[in-house]
C-alpha cells in the first residue's frame, strides 16, 4: 500500500517578517534537533514567529524557536521547547552572515520551517528593519495592486 504524500512540505511560516523587514538575502540552514524534537515537529507542534539567528565563536545559532513537546513522546527526557538551536551552514555562508550582521548592522529573520526530504530546513533571511513609514507605503502598494487587478479582472 502507496503512502498519499503531499506536496506542501512547509512546517511553519513567519508572516510577520515580510511586514516587518526588508529581505534582501536568503539562505537554507540546516538544524539541530533532539529526536522528540523531531516528533513534534511532524506533529506540527512547531512556532516561528519570534525566532532569530545570532553568531557565536564563529557558529550560528537560532533561538526562540517554540517546539512543543509531545506527552507521550518525552516522557524520559527534560524538554526545552525554546532551547538555543544549532544552525548547519557551510563556513563561508557563515562568513557571509557575520559581514551583514557586524558590518552592515542586519539582522538574521527565519522566515520558513520546511521537509526537504528528511531533512528539517529553515528559510533565513539577511534583512533590514523596516520603519514605520516603510510598512504604510507598503501596505498603500499592496492595495493599489488589488483595486488594479480588480478593474482589469472586471473591465
Amino acid at each position: 500500500m502507496k503512502k498519499n504524500k503531499s506536496n506542501n512540505n512547509t512546517i511553519a511560516l513567519n508572516k510577520k517578517a515580510r511586514h516587518e523587514y526588508h529581505l534582501l538575502d536568503k539562505f537554507e540552514a540546516g538544524l539541530q534537533l533532539q529526536g522528540w524534537e523531531v516528533k513534534s515537529i511532524r506533529a506540527g507542534k512547531c512556532n516561528i514567529t519570534d525566532a532569530y539567528v545570532f553568531i557565536k565563536d564563529g557558529e550560528a545559532y537560532v533561538t526562540n524557536i517554540n517546539i512543543q513537546p509531545l506527552n507521550q513522546a518525552s516522557s524520559h527526557v527534560v524538554c526545552d521547547p525554546t532551547r538555543t538551536r544549532k544552525l548547519l551552514l557551510h563556513q563561508r555562508e557563515i562568513d557571509h552572515l557575520i559581514g551583514g550582521l557586524e558590518r552592515q548592522g542586519l539582522t538574521m529573520v527565519a522566515t520558513a520551517m520546511y521537509w526537504k526530504a528528511s531533512w528539517v530546513k529553515v528559510e533565513l533571511w539577511l534583512a533590514k528593519g523596516k520603519q514605520a513609514h516603510d510598512k504604510r507605503d507598503a501596505i498603500k502598494d499592496r492595495d493599489w495592486q488589488r483595486q488594479k487587478e480588480r478593474v482589469m479582472k472586471h473591465g
